[in-house]
């Protein structure tokens, strides 16, 4: 019987990509206020470009096991405490700049001024975009009053919650929220999953985690023996080897899978 439903935060709860997207389309319609520049064009080479130098950064591994992408960093200020988030702290300010200074550049345009302009908007259009899936909260409202709900979500505790600060509705349903830069390891270390099954008093099979992600979300739930629910809204390919217990496509589909369960 399933005592307690654990959700992924971005791409299950959050539209995040939607949200990243917007912004970057506003903040690269900026551009065309100056240059005769393509926006499409201009957010493909700063994704490329922040990807390239994000991965210069002694920081890298450890944002990889934390669970911090590239277009993060484009918007985090990682206010944690640790030594890596401190040197994150520090390096954002100029890898925002080289970002789209360098993105710029890729197009013909050698402009720092309007680089660090659009570095300093792009987090600005982000707060502004906080996307929610269609069914978010209707399924919560049904799932509260039945289950123990968890929030298990990867990141720096600074831009997790500054996440569900712009989205303040979601906070309530969640007895407890799980980031991972504040516990110390990411999705998929099994002992990020164990902490969630102590913290709820309950067994692996006493639990569903809900995810987007195959890589994180349900190879970590399949480490504990965690029951997981991958929720594939864009036709992603399967995975060889990791095997959600069950595919969905909408977050109603969890009630039926559910009531099997119950």
């Amino acid at each position: 019987m399933v005592k307690a439903v654990i959700f992924d935060l971005d791409d299950t709860l959050l539209w995040d990509k939607k949200s990243v997207a917007s912004a970057f389309e506003a903040t690269c319609k900026k551009a065309t206020e100056f240059y005769d520049v393509d926006p499409v064009k201009l957010e493909e080479t700063v994704r490329a470009e922040a990807r390239e130098i994000y991965a210069t950064y002694e920081t890298y591994e450890f944002t990889k096991m934390i669970g911090i992408n590239p277009f993060e960093g484009l918007w985090g200020v990682f206010e944690d405490e640790g030594e890596f988030f401190q040197k994150m702290k520090g390096i954002v300010p100029a890898y925002r700049r080289d970002a789209w200074t360098g993105g710029l550049k890729r197009l013909g345009i050698d402009d720092a001024k309007l680089g660090a302009e659009l570095a300093e908007l792009f987090p600005e259009e982000r707060k502004k975009h906080p996307f929610i899936y269609e069914e978010t909260f209707a399924v919560l409202d049904r799932l509260k009053d039945q289950y123990e709900l968890v929030l298990l979500t990867n990141g720096s505790p600074s831009l997790q919650n500054t996440k569900l600060e712009i989205t303040p509705e979601l906070v309530p349903y969640f007895a407890h929220i799980v980031i991972s830069g504040a516990f110390g390891k990411g999705k998929p270390d099994p002992s990020i999953f164990e902490h969630v099954l102590e913290r709820c008093n309950i067994r692996p099979e006493e639990a569903i985690m809900v995810g987007d992600n195959l890589m994180t979300d349900i190879l970590g739930a399949s480490k504990v023996g965690i029951p997981s629910v991958w929720i594939n809204r864009d036709d992603n390919e399967p995975h060889a080897e990791v095997k959600p217990t069950y595919t969905i496509e909408n977050l109603e589909e969890l009630f039926p899978l559910l009531e099997q369960k119950a």
